[in-house]
């Protein structure tokens, strides 16, 4: 008995060992058997993947699989390319030693098939030339990935494999099990593959902001990048702008030019993995090596710098105008290079990066998407005109500016008028409140009406003049006194007159900060009285045809600098004076028939600094205390009030 169950163990066991060899001995046989190149798929696992989900067609699920490319021709292969007809919504994750053909990086969505290239081993030698070489002849492509709705058992396999390089024509693909399939291709000159590699570029999209990063330079190691900003909303601006963005592959930038790292440190190189690659480069000239790096712009006098400028639209500080108000100041451009890490030390392997983001100074808050491949840019050759020139590969990132309820506003409005002595100030708190105010101030109290003259003094000096106000008109001194508005910019909407044909507006603006502002420019939403407008007087203004209802304002050349708050004259007892523009506005009532100036119409429902949105007053100047009431109804109340005194 002994012996017997010893048998049946080794029987066993020579039975598994002779199944679970036999596929790799099918395809070692069958490739042996192939007088051309010889191309196999072989899924080798998976597994369920979170979350659960009631749609057993939309459950995720693990794929591993490897392709292997043979060449047992008796040319080299040149280039090598496979397609595989991935159709099971698949997520490639990673490759080794290839690349997606059409340009587009991995990870990335596969579900329709796709065509791989070598990264590594990009040309495959004979057997002849090799000695027979499996090194040289062969690669081997180890594939992670994701797909839908193939649980195991079932093995999720490709609908086909087959070359996709021109001179091959390729048989039916042959299953070996449940889990491989091959194909071999023999030489054929003038055969011509019917699979396409062109890149399929999706449309530009339009967006407030879009970035645009073309390749015009490629090298096996490294590529040229020009990125170009362009602003195309006509209220939005930039100032001092900071691009960053993530390397996805351990790139690094050698060099710049319109541009430079806000950080140049390559440490990062030298103890990582960039460094123990690239054993013979110089790391004390390489610029930068974050991760996520962060790119600054250039100050004018770098433009002719040989080394670093000659960029057009580049060295401008940082500021970038909306083309309602320069189109040639809408635009900011640099280039830099940058070097790339194994496995894509190929020319044609590009990888544009990910997660970029945009900031200004004083500025709204863009938020950008994920870049898509586009036609490439064409450009005028300067050197060869009247010739255009192309990049090599281009990618398109559209940024939008985005208004939530948790950003806070950076300029505020206060409003007034000629019927009501009042000034409305802007909101309690209107850029942002103190950590700890309910030890000084109240930010839930609303702001107190003032005197006009309060406008021209900073808030810390304001309580005086406002608490004597309560007091000659009568109304509340909340305790505590409410917090500022904490703005560096403030507007002052005055409205000045009204008559039978038209009316008159005030615009004032205060800068409260320590830093001046260039070009700056103002914008109103009028949503009434807008297509009334007439002039600007102290401004250059304009109505504009893009955004409905809105008036632009900038200031005239040689005036379109508001300064910073400066010192009074005398600093120990004077207060601050903040920089300020004002002009008059004029209105007619020809195209707004039946506007109502007194009951409101004649102030904006929105109002912009610099393309930053303005916190506004919730309330507008009243028209009680300057109502004028007709001789005869005076004489009418006056009859009854003597009549009701004369019957008591």
């Amino acid at each position: 008995l002994l012996a017997m169950s010893m048998h049946v163990h080794v029987f066993i066991f020579l039975t598994l060992a002779i199944f679970s060899a036999t596929p790799s001995m099918s395809q070692s046989q069958t490739a042996a058997s192939c007088n051309g190149i010889f191309v196999s798929y072989v899924y080798t696992g998976g597994e369920r993947l979170p979350p659960n989900v009631s749609d057993a067609t939309q459950q995720p699920y693990r794929f591993e699989s490897r392709l292997t490319v043979l060449n047992n021709g008796l040319e080299e292969l040149k280039s090598w390319k496979v397609f595989v007809g991935f159709q099971h919504s698949e997520w490639l994750v990673s490759a080794s030693n290839a690349v997606l053909a059409d340009g587009t990086s991995i990870p990335g969505a596969v579900g329709n098939g796709t065509v791989l290239s070598g990264s590594t081993v990009k040309d495959l030698k004979t057997a002849v030339t090799t000695a027979g070489d499996l090194t040289q002849m062969q690669v081997r492509v180890d594939m992670v990935g994701s797909l839908l709705g193939v649980a195991p058992p079932s093995v999720p396999m490709p609908r086909s494999v087959t070359l996709a390089n021109d001179g091959f024509v390729c048989g039916q693909p042959s299953r070996e099990g449940s889990n491989e399939t091959h194909v071999c291709c023999r030489s054929d000159p003038s055969s011509r593959t019917n699979v396409s590699t062109e890149v399929e570029f999706l449309p530009r999209e339009k967006g407030d902001l879009s970035i645009t990063y073309d390749i015009i330079r490629t090298y096996d190691s490294n590529y040229w990048a020009e990125v170009t900003i362009s602003n195309d909303n006509p209220l939005g601006r930039l100032d001092n702008w900071r691009l960053s963005w993530d390397w996805q592959n351990d790139e690094f930038i050698y060099t710049t030019k319109g541009a430079y790292p806000l950080k140049v440190d390559s440490s990062d190189c030298v103890f990582g993995s960039q460094g123990s690659f690239y054993k013979e480069l110089d790391f004390a000239n390489v610029l930068n090596c974050e991760r996520r790096p962060t790119i600054v712009d250039l100050p004018p006098s770098r433009f002719n710098d040989s080394e670093l400028g000659q960029i057009p639209f580049c060295c401008r500080n940082g500021t970038i105008l909306p083309p309602t108000m320069d189109p040639s100041m809408s635009t900011s451009r640099f280039q830099i290079q940058v070097f790339k890490m194994p496995p894509n030390l190929n020319r044609s392997t590009l990888t544009p990066p990910r997660n970029w983001e945009i900031k200004g100074t004083f500025n709204p808050h863009y938020e950008c998407g994920n870049p898509i491949r586009v036609s490439p840019t064409e450009s005028p050759d300067l050197t060869h005109p009247p010739s255009n020139k192309s990049s090599i590969a281009t990618w398109q990132v559209v940024c939008n500016i985005t208004n939530t309820e948790r950003e806070t506003p950076k300029c505020c409005v206060s409003f007034s008028a000629y019927y009501n002595e009042s000034v409305i100030p802007c909101n309690t708190c209107a850029c942002g409140c103190p950590s700890n105010p309910e030890r000084t101030c109240s930010a839930a109290s609303q702001a107190m009406l003032l005197p006009p003259e309060a406008l021209l003094v900073p808030f810390e000096n304001r309580t005086r003049k406002a608490v004597s106000w309560a007091e000659i008109k009568h109304l509340p001194v909340p305790n505590p006194m409410p917090c500022g508005d904490n703005c560096g910019v403030s507007i002052n909407w005055h409205v000045a007159t009204d008559y039978r044909k038209g009316w008159t507006a005030r615009m004032t603006l205060f800068n409260w900060g320590d830093t001046s502002f260039a070009d700056w420019f103002a914008a109103v939403e009028m949503d009434k009285a807008a297509k009334g407008f007439e002039e600007v007087y102290s401004f250059n203004g304009s109505l504009l045809e893009s955004v409905e209802n809105t008036i632009f304002m900038q200031g005239k050349e040689g005036l379109n600098f508001l300064v910073a708050e400066t010192d009074g004259s005398n600093p120990r007892k004077d207060p601050r004076v903040p920089g300020k523009q004002q002009s008059v506005i004029s209105f007619t009532k020809k195209e707004t028939p039946g506007i109502n100036v007194v009951g409101g119409d004649a102030f904006p429902s929105k109002v912009f600094f610099n393309g930053e949105e303005c916190s506004l007053p919730s309330v507008l100047p009243s028209s009680v205390a300057r109502t004028e009431v007709p001789l005869a109804t005076m004489m009418f109340l006056l009859m009854l009030l003597s009549i009701f005194f004369m019957s008591l």
